[in-house]
């Protein structure tokens, strides 16, 4: 996986954003919660007002690894990817969040991390969304594709059952539409984040159930792993 730490850095800061991604995913988050590539803990401090019993971050880049923290004893953090975990180690939930499009073996990681799940155990993901609005800067910043809710579903194993398969945020979509056609910046400005986390996601969150969640520039998908049968 390929990071640019600025850029994490720049979207830790968006805390309408991570709100707004906590309570739609509170309803999938409980138990033991593995996320992967958890880069520098942003996720795991905006979600720490949930109920769930543990919490691992796990990021190969130690680097950004050094900046996770947290004084909340449920939460840890470690170097690595899933082949380094126990084999024995299961979770109840694993996240992915804008982390699926940075692994060119998207699959093979998504089946492995339907591996670690317990029965009934949720394989949660978030992408950027549409290929036509691929641009220098995912390319800057190791994305190896933008998603749309059919070919996320063909990464992840068929054994799943699928709980939700939506778009979010509606009206950033349109903000980078405008962006891809008029201004054409390859990568956007800290004033830019924070316009968008400021005043397009309250928008989004408004918008997107009108639109049925049919549209937006992040994909969301959330698949349970089936109870075992004797």
């Amino acid at each position: 996986m390929t990071y640019v730490g600025t850029e994490l850095e720049l979207f830790a800061r968006a805390r309408r954003w991570k709100a707004y991604l906590r309570d739609r995913l509170a309803p999938y988050v409980a138990g033991d919660v593995l996320e992967v590539g958890c880069g520098l803990g942003a996720n795991a401090a905006a979600f720490a007002g949930l109920d769930f019993a543990s919490w691992t971050g796990l990021e190969p880049d130690a680097r950004l690894l050094a900046k996770a923290s947290s004084p909340d004893p449920r939460f840890r953090f470690r170097t690595g990817t899933l082949g380094d975990l126990d084999p024995g180690a299961r979770f109840d939930a694993i996240l992915y969040i804008d982390v699926l499009e940075h692994i060119a073996d998207d699959a093979g990681e998504a089946a492995s991390a339907a591996a670690r799940l317990r029965p009934g155990g949720r394989l949660i993901v978030l992408a950027p969304a549409h290929g036509w609005l691929y641009s220098p800067f995912d390319r800057a910043i190791g994305h190896h594709r933008r998603y749309t809710k059919e070919s996320l579903s063909r990464a992840v194993p068929v054994g799943l059952a699928r709980l939700e398969l939506s778009y979010l945020d509606s009206v950033g979509l349109l903000a980078s539409l405008a962006n891809r056609l008029f201004l054409r910046q390859s990568s956007p400005t800290a004033s830019q984040i924070g316009v968008w986390d400021s005043v397009i996601v309250p928008l989004s969150r408004v918008v997107d159930p009108l639109t049925g969640f049919r549209a937006g520039k992040s994909v969301l998908g959330v698949w349970a792993q089936r109870p075992q049968t004797s």
